[in-house]
């Protein structure tokens, strides 16, 4: 079992009551796992980021805006945010928990939705 890591995620009763607080659980090649607890947002946060980006709310909710179109999460709902697509978090339910899985930036490839990376999927 060499190289096993493990741990556990915070309880949302540790989500700060303004802004958010990110833990790295794991940090691997290619990637990034991070926990996020969320409080209220004192104003929307806006983000452009330079890698890939999966998230899924584990407890809360949020209220994210792609694009123009805002979308609602709640508990189970996940999303994949490309690299360069610009969003914002326009708010959060205090104690929301968050899973973040994050490509490193100069990664090979970029994860479509069905799990194939695109380097994969153009030679199908």
């Amino acid at each position: 079992m060499d190289g096993v890591t493990g741990g556990r995620l915070a309880d949302v009763s540790s989500a700060p009551p303004v802004g958010e607080r990110t833990q790295v659980l794991v940090a691997a090649h290619g990637f990034t796992v991070e926990q996020i607890l969320s409080g209220r947002l004192d104003a929307p946060v806006a983000d452009d980021q330079d890698h890939d980006e999966w998230v899924v709310v584990l407890e809360g909710g949020a209220v994210l805006e792609i694009d123009g179109v805002e979308r609602t999460m709640a508990r189970g709902d996940w999303l994949l945010l490309p690299a360069r697509v610009p969003h914002r978090l326009i708010s959060t339910q205090i104690g929301t928990s968050w899973l973040a899985v994050r490509s490193q930036p100069g990664a090979d490839g970029h994860v479509d939705g069905a799990g194939a990376s695109s380097d994969q999927r153009s030679n199908q």
